[in-house]
């Protein structure tokens, strides 16, 4: 009897302790989870906010002097480190998008765009017949390209230089392709239904938002040029 009342008597607290140890075990993994989750959220806030704040800062810098390098109409090359040109595309609602050589991260994630020089080297627009490839973020680091999907058939996209503004409508879009598939950059871009030599502009990014799986395609050709005045007077498709 005594043993059996020892038994009895020790067994609530041994359950006790067992149900102590889980419910603290319980309580490390939820604080983990919840660690985690505000890990997970501000990850999520650097990448698809502040990184936009500081490309949009640094993008900002740099073509402000490339105005101030036209201002001096410095002779040589447009093409230099602080970029060629400004990107004009009302229907992305974006304002100007500064582009320059090469579409590395190291050149996108300073929130401009940047035209191609491989696999396929893209034409710049005093070059004549080719095709201005051109490609930029989606989401985070400035997202310059994030609306690519509200350009539609004839909308207009402007290429603005120190001397010239060039003047394209687009005529096709390729809403998801390979990002392997290089034939869009061709200099006659036949995927677009294109079949001789012209003026042409692509412009690439990633696809479906927030991924990279796939490339998303806007195409357009070249419909006038226009002389840059005195004041720097934006032609009519920019003017509405």
């Amino acid at each position: 009897m005594a043993g059996t009342e020892e038994l009895t008597d020790d067994a609530p607290p041994r359950r006790g302790r067992t149900r102590s140890r889980i419910a603290a075990t319980v309580g490390v993994i939820g604080e983990l989870l919840i660690t985690a989750g505000v890990l997970l959220a501000l990850f999520v806030v650097y990448s698809l906010w502040w990184t936009n704040v500081i490309a949009d800062r640094e993008a900002k810098r740099q073509g402000a002097q490339v105005r101030e390098n036209w201002a001096r109409k410095e002779p040589g090359a447009l093409d230099t480190k602080d970029g060629v040109g400004f990107l004009h595309v009302p229907a992305m609602g974006k304002g100007e998008v500064l582009v320059k050589p090469g579409t590395g991260s190291s050149v996108l994630n300073e929130g401009v765009a940047g035209y191609y020089r491989k696999p396929v080297k893209a034409t710049l627009p005093w070059e004549g017949q080719g095709n201005l490839t051109l490609a930029a973020h989606r989401d985070g680091h400035g997202a310059k390209f994030h609306n690519i999907h509200k350009i539609k058939d004839g909308d207009p996209v402007v290429f603005e230089t120190r001397d010239t503004w060039y003047v394209y409508t687009v005529y096709k879009e390729l809403k998801q392709t390979s990002r392997f598939n290089v034939k869009v950059l061709d200099p006659v871009p036949r995927e677009s239904g294109k079949t001789v030599p012209g003026r042409y502009l692509t412009l690439t990014t990633c696809t479906p938002i927030y991924t990279s799986d796939y490339r998303y395609v806007v195409w357009a050709e070249l419909t006038r040029t226009e002389k840059v005045d005195e004041k720097r007077t934006p032609p009519k498709e920019l003017r509405g």
